[in-house]
């Protein structure tokens, strides 16, 4: 019983810890603090939950608690220090129990004309004070509730690594009194890039999950997505911010497709496109229309964008224009290269010109020791081995691929292309 009630809990946590951390931090102007008291509301459940029943809104409980705490904490600093007197005033307007619906709304207003608490978190935590390492690894953290352990896996770095730069982070925006809340002018372009890369790593996560039984995570996926088009129209004039809106619309178009009636994955190519939704793609579409609209030299995002609809655009997977896919990775990887870009324009190469091109970009990649453990790069040297009939070295990579993943989904569809 308790371990069901343990597993809600955890479930609950990862939906909304964002949420809560943003809507405390508003309140006691301190990310590391906003944390600790968000993580007290999170024992507390674990405390009360086995025995009194989890309840009808958990989401609901989890703020009221948190908030409650964040009150206590505001009250402790007010008798320490009586000469904080704007302390003094938002404990008086933020009172929960008096008129909380009111108080929250005019708490807010009084922010920004934006009036969210997790875009404030978001530009919070991508502060200049911060290295863009830092910036990625805390948002995701606040933002997605992402484990240190799969914020490392996307970035191919020790776990260990991922845990100093969260430490580290939270310790310079409290030591910097970093003020809560959306940048403007110049200050919003300085940061925004940081924060779109943020968006796009929380919406891969939700879209291939790292670890876990679970293929996708949709809730994450639909949050990085409303943040993105709350970003994009916060920042009309930024080219990449429009981008990465497109590249997000059309891969969310493909998530019907992207699993069997059983939950096991289904790639790109083998997909039923008939089940790819139409109104995401035209979002999207339109989205990257806007972006190139600007006359803005050439991004990662649009780039993204302008590959993912030569899918969206194709009607069979043997009609996709292969040959502009390789280019656009070629140009991707002179605006932001990176292996994994490599990566995929090996599978464009050996889809246009054939395995042997594909496997020759592979065999390179092969001696990067950051992808060592990529277990893509594996799954796709197998793939092409295949195709070109050398099945034991095929099996081989692919065994390799599965052992590295940490999706179970993934784990299972590896073996399989293995065993055949």
């Amino acid at each position: 019983m308790h371990s069901a009630v343990h597993q809600t809990i955890a479930t609950v946590w990862r939906l909304e810890s964002a949420r809560i951390v943003a809507a405390v931090a508003r309140r006691v102007r301190d990310l590391g603090v906003a944390e600790e008291l968000a993580q007290d509301a999170l024992v507390a459940a674990l405390e009360h939950w086995p025995k009194d029943g989890v309840p009808n809104n958990p989401g609901a409980w989890l703020m009221t608690t948190a908030k409650n705490r964040s009150l206590d904490w505001l009250r402790h600093r007010q008798m320490a220090d009586a000469r904080h007197e704007d302390i003094a005033r938002d404990l008086e307007a933020l009172d929960a129990l008096t008129v909380p619906d009111f108080v929250d709304a005019l708490d807010a207003a009084r922010q920004d004309d934006i009036g969210d608490d997790l875009l404030r978190l978001i530009f919070t935590a991508c502060h200049p004070v911060l290295s863009t390492d830092a910036r990625v690894a805390l948002t995701l953290k606040l933002l997605g509730g992402l484990s240190t352990f799969e914020i490392a896996r996307a970035y191919l770095v020790p776990e260990a690594t991922i845990a100093q730069r969260i430490v580290r982070a939270k310790r310079t925006l409290a030591d910097a009194s970093v003020p809560f809340e959306v940048p403007r002018g110049g200050q919003l372009a300085e940061r925004l890039g940081s924060v779109l890369e943020v968006v796009y790593l929380v919406f891969n996560e939700g879209y291939t999950a790292s670890t876990g039984g679970d293929w996708m995570r949709p809730a994450l996926c639909d949050e990085a997505l409303r943040l993105g088009r709350m970003l994009a129209e916060l920042a009309p004039d930024q080219a990449e911010a429009h981008g990465l809106v497109a590249l997000m619309e059309i891969q969310a178009s493909r998530t019907a497709a992207r699993t069997d009636a059983l939950g096991n994955p289904v790639l790109l190519t083998e997909q039923d496109r008939s089940r790819w939704d139409p109104l995401l793609i035209r979002r999207g579409l339109a989205a990257l229309a806007r972006a190139e609209a600007l006359g803005q030299p050439v991004g990662s995002y649009r780039l993204q964008a302008s590959i993912a609809a030569c899918h969206a655009r194709a009607p069979t997977a043997e009609a996709t224009d292969w040959a502009r896919i390789a280019a656009l990775y070629g140009v991707l990887m002179r605006v932001a290269p990176s292996p994994v870009v490599e990566l995929n324009r090996a599978v464009a190469v050996s889809m246009h010109e054939g395995p042997a091109a594909g496997l020759a970009i592979v065999e390179t990649l092969l001696q990067d020791k950051a992808l060592q453990r990529y277990h893509w790069l594996h799954a796709v040297q197998g793939d092409l081995l295949q195709k070109l009939g050398r099945q034991q070295e095929a099996r081989a990579a692919l065994h390799q691929a599965a052992a590295l993943a940490g999706n179970e989904k993934e784990r299972a569809l590896l073996e399989r292309r293995a065993q055949g």
